[in-house]
């Protein structure tokens, strides 16, 4: 992002608290966008403001092995042990694994979970010791 793509998104979020998207295309009457897409916007919006980086992506329906091991962040052997010990859903095309993107999202979704979990259990453990 430039300097000024981050000052532009800080005066909107800041200037905006509750904004109402709408979409218009061409001749298209102007259409008020759903809330979910509306927070999906605000979120990127909040994260440019801040200055961090965003990456949009798109994923097709069936992910090679090593598009989704790159997805859950681990190494493409990694993710086949993890097929073949049935954590995680994978069919053959031929003789080449697949895996469909919402198996694979969702996968990642409940890791982050329980890592978050485990992240705050440790901190509480350390409240409990006095430990900072």
């Amino acid at each position: 992002m430039t300097p000024r793509q981050e000052q532009l998104a800080r005066d909107f979020v800041e200037q905006t608290p509750d904004p109402r998207f709408t979409a218009a295309s061409g001749k298209t009457k102007a259409r008020a966008m759903p809330a979910e897409l509306t927070a999906l916007l605000r979120s990127v919006l909040e994260a440019v403001a801040r200055g961090d980086g965003v990456t949009l992506q798109t994923l097709p329906d069936e992910l090679s092995t090593t598009v989704a091991a790159e997805q859950l962040g681990v190494s493409r052997p990694t993710l086949m042990r993890m097929i073949r010990d049935g954590e995680i859903a994978a069919h053959k095309v031929g003789t080449h694994h697949r895996l469909k993107r919402t198996d694979v999202l969702d996968f990642r979704r409940v890791q982050l979970q329980r890592r978050r979990a485990a992240f705050e259990e440790l901190r509480l453990i350390e409240d409990e010791l006095g430990l900072e």
